[in-house]
């Protein structure tokens, strides 16, 4: 999995504003904020590196379960892209202080759920999770069994 070091020495260091390296990437689908689900947004700002494939995976996923799916399962609950910051109960910085990773669903997902308890582990999640493999993401959840809002560009 990609780490903080591994990122530094790819991508060079983030910044608070993520000034030089995001750039906003247009959705095909509206998301809500799972933080106030009543308000959408069609687009949201992520490494110019990883904006082609996120356009991908988007694209795929609502291939494969159309819109109104999409929103009963929840996959359209946006967490967060860009965010800098250290990890939680870390010192290292967060994927996300890149905008190279993707959180959905975080209240049915959260930091600590399990493959007992998450909401993406269930078997109807699971063509989402292989989608963002296809392109180059990798989930939390699948490769270390928690967190499993969390998808971010494999290293």
């Amino acid at each position: 999995m990609l780490t903080a070091d591994v990122a530094i020495a790819k991508y060079g260091l983030p910044n608070e504003t993520g000034s030089g390296y995001l750039v906003s990437m247009i959705l095909p689908f509206p998301m809500r904020l799972s933080w106030l689900p009543k308000k959408t947004i069609k687009s949201f700002q992520c490494h110019e590196s990883v904006a082609t494939q996120l356009i991908q995976i988007f694209t795929a996923i609502l291939h494969q379960y159309g819109f109104s799916e999409i929103q009963r399962l929840g996959i359209d609950l946006y967490g967060g892209c860009f965010n800098y910051r250290e990890m939680r109960e870390g010192t290292s910085l967060s994927i996300h202080s890149w905008g190279l990773a993707v959180d959905l669903d975080p209240e049915h997902n959260t930091l600590r759920e399990t493959s007992e308890t998450a909401k993406f582990a269930q078997p109807e999640y699971k063509p989402m999770i292989d989608i963002f493999y296809r392109y180059g993401f990798e989930s939390l959840g699948r490769e270390r069994n928690y967190d499993w809002m969390h998808f971010q560009v494999k290293s």
